[in-house]
C-alpha cells in the first residue's frame, strides 16, 4: 500500500511540485495500479506461453522484387548530383585510419 508520504517523497524526487489534492488523487491511483498486479499474480501462467502481442499479427508487406528502371538516364537527371552512371551522394560513414 502506498501512503501520501511516498507519493510526496517520488513527486519530490522526480522535481514535481504537486498539490495535497494531487498528492491523494495519485495515491488513490497508484494503489488501485498496485491492487490490479496483485489479482494479475493469483493467475496460474506456468502453462501460458511468453508473447509480445495479446493478437496474432502478420507482415503484410509485399515481396521485394528487383526490376530494372525502364529509363535510367532520366532517373539520373532526378538526382541533385551524379557522377557517371551513379547517384552522388554525402559520405555518412569515416574511417578512423590515417
Amino acid at each position: 500500500m502506498i501512503d501520501r508520504e511516498q507519493v510526496n517523497k517520488v513527486a519530490h524526487l522526480a522535481r514535481l511540485d504537486i498539490t495535497s489534492d494531487e498528492a491523494q488523487q495519485f495515491t488513490t491511483q497508484l494503489n488501485s495500479i498496485l491492487d490490479y498486479f496483485e489479482q494479475l499474480q493469483e493467475l496460474d501462467t506456468n502453462d501460458v506461453e511468453p508473447t509480445t502481442r495479446a493478437i496474432e499479427t502478420s507482415n503484410i508487406t509485399r515481396a521485394d522484387k528487383l526490376e530494372p528502371f525502364p529509363n535510367k538516364p532520366d532517373l539520373l537527371k532526378s538526382a541533385p548530383e551524379q557522377d557517371g552512371d551513379y547517384f552522388r551522394v554525402p559520405k555518412i560513414m569515416s574511417s578512423d585510419e590515417s
